[in-house]
């Protein structure tokens, strides 16, 4: 750790920029006080990180679990008839959760992250890119209605993240555009190879140039052009914790008289299953981000963000897991070691007590700018995802007479990548326009299918010869053969001609399912009816109960 201290505090700064305005944007647009994301936002970045045995994960306010707490809070607006929960027993659902979230991690639950396909974690990943962006590009104009937390399609206001953007030609804001075009195209520029390769200016992180350029223009213009100048509901907008009393009047603590409540209990255990599995998502996800190849032990996971979420419930914090738009800067920022999340969380408790009138000086469009570049690094597919896609739109031009590269690699690529690309873009474009959950959820159903697929055409090997007028069938099966691969077996055997001989050699196999065993003993057996010399090797007949 001593080793990386450098990269390492420095990227925690650049994930302090980022998620300061995602803790205060994400619990307005969960309709609770600011102060509540920022405690989130504090624990999951130094208690949830110390637990963790991640080294680049970054826990904190979750916008995929929106959703969830504004049911609970506030059921009308979602058409339910369930009695709304206040926001201290609310606080009680979220220690249910953490404590869920420990005993799943205990029982070792956690494995069900290494069984997410690869390429719905890329579909998650760039789904959450292009929203990013999306969702930037109306506050880098400075258009700021919708709250900078808030990745859900239809927005709370009526509007959608398409119909949001079209807003912003009614609603620009000079200063504000000044500042956000300046600062992206600083940001860009900052991530040149020249930035790179001058030792003065890559000592100092670009996100935090963006924002002290931002300060400093929205300055200047203060002084030349106070009617562009950005001001009020433009800037970055913090809690008065100024006094004791101020401080007091904004924290809520759990109310444990609320544990005899059904109704607490059931969001409790509601928000540990949705924030589990995206915790698990997100550590997959930063794994697949990390240069250096770790990987994240699932079940330690599970019990680090159950132990914050249990901390945010008893302080007044609002429910964290594991963050991909923080992971993710966090990973382009150079961090090394989790020590760049505590500096994030010991940055944001610095900010709600110290500095609150310094950061209410910073532009949402400088910050906005920063989340752009962000988001448009995670969006970037892979090489192999590009190339199947472009194989799919040759093969597609060449049909109808536009012959584009060759044909024959162009179908290679395509059947084989196919695989990838289907889920890929399934989980993207049902996570775009649902959540993060329902994305992964279609992904998931869709690398299914062609993993049954794939199992139904490749259960075992097959040689066919005609030796002196006699038809011969040598099979041999996989190494491991599931009830999936049973229809195949039936076609199979349907397809074979009377007279004819057939060896099964099961002597590579590892794993036969049972309901397959008794397909080749029913096959067997019922084979003399039509003069077929049946040979097992290596497999052990099972008993056949009678039919009647």
């Amino acid at each position: 750790m001593f080793k990386t201290i450098s990269s390492d505090l420095k990227a925690g700064l650049v994930v302090f920029l980022v998620a300061l305005p995602l803790c205060l944007g994400i619990s307005v647009a969960q309709g609770v006080n600011p102060l509540a994301g920022l405690i989130a936002g504090v624990i999951g970045g130094i208690v949830v990180a110390m637990i963790s045995g991640s080294n680049l994960s970054v826990s904190g306010p979750a916008a995929g679990l929106t959703a969830t707490v504004l049911a609970a809070l506030f059921p009308e607006k979602f058409g339910l008839s369930i009695p709304a929960l206040s926001f201290d027993a609310f606080l009680v659902s979220v220690m249910i959760a953490g404590c869920f979230q420990v005993v799943l991690g205990v029982i070792k639950a956690g494995i069900i992250g290494h069984y997410i396909p690869v390429a719905v974690i890329k579909g998650m990943l760039s789904g959450i890119g292009i929203i990013l962006v999306e969702k930037q590009i109306p506050h880098l104009f400075g258009h700021d209605k919708d709250p900078e937390g808030d990745f859900q399609f239809q927005q709370s206001d009526g509007e959608n993240t398409f119909t949001e953007m079209f807003r912003v030609v009614d609603d620009i804001s000079v200063g504000a555009t000044i500042i956000g075009l300046s600062c992206l195209a600083l940001l860009i520029f900052w991530n040149t190879g020249f930035v790179k390769k001058n030792r003065i200016l890559s000592m100092f992180p670009g996100p935090l140039v963006v924002v002290v350029v931002g300060v400093l223009i929205n300055l200047g213009l203060n002084m030349y052009a106070p009617d562009v100048a950005v001001q009020g509901k433009h800037l970055v907008d913090m809690p008065d914790l100024s006094t004791w009393d101020k401080l007091r009047s904004n924290m809520v603590f759990a109310d444990f008289s609320a544990l005899g409540n059904a109704h607490v209990w059931s969001v409790g255990i509601a928000l540990g299953l949705i924030a589990s599995i995206e915790s698990l998502l997100g550590v997959e996800a930063v794994d697949k981000l990390d240069p250096e190849f770790n990987t994240t032990p699932t079940n330690r996971e599970l019990i680090a963000q159950g132990a914050g979420n249990i901390l945010c419930g008893f302080i007044g914090g609002i429910p964290i897991t594991s963050v991909i738009v923080r992971s993710s800067a966090n990973v382009s920022a150079g961090a090394k070691s989790k020590l760049s999340s505590i500096t994030h969380g010991l940055l944001l408790l610095t900010a709600i007590f110290l500095i609150p009138s310094v950061l209410e000086m910073i532009p949402l469009s400088a910050l906005a700018a920063i989340l752009i570049l962000t988001g448009w690094k995670l969006f970037l597919p892979t090489k192999g995802t590009v190339k199947t896609f472009l194989a799919s739109v040759r093969l597609g031009l060449t049909k109808i007479g536009l012959k584009i590269g060759d044909t024959v690699k162009d179908k290679e690529v395509f059947r084989e990548g196919l695989a990838q690309l289907l889920p890929f873009l399934v989980t993207l474009i049902v996570m775009y326009f649902t959540d993060l959950l329902k994305g992964v959820a279609a992904g998931l159903f869709v690398g299914i299918i062609f993993i049954l697929r794939q199992n139904f055409k490749d259960p075992f090997r097959l040689l066919a010869d005609t030796i002196d007028g006699q038809k011969f069938y040598f099979i041999r099966l996989q190494q491991n053969v599931t009830f999936i691969n049973k229809g195949k077996f039936i076609e199979f055997f349907h397809s074979v001609e009377p007279g004819s001989k057939v060896v099964i050699d099961g002597g590579r196999c590892s794993f036969i399912d049972r309901d397959v065993l008794e397909t080749i003993t029913e096959f067997k057996q019922s084979s003399q009816m039509k003069n077929i010399e049946v040979t097992l090797e290596g497999i052990t007949e099972v008993e056949i109960l009678s039919k009647h």
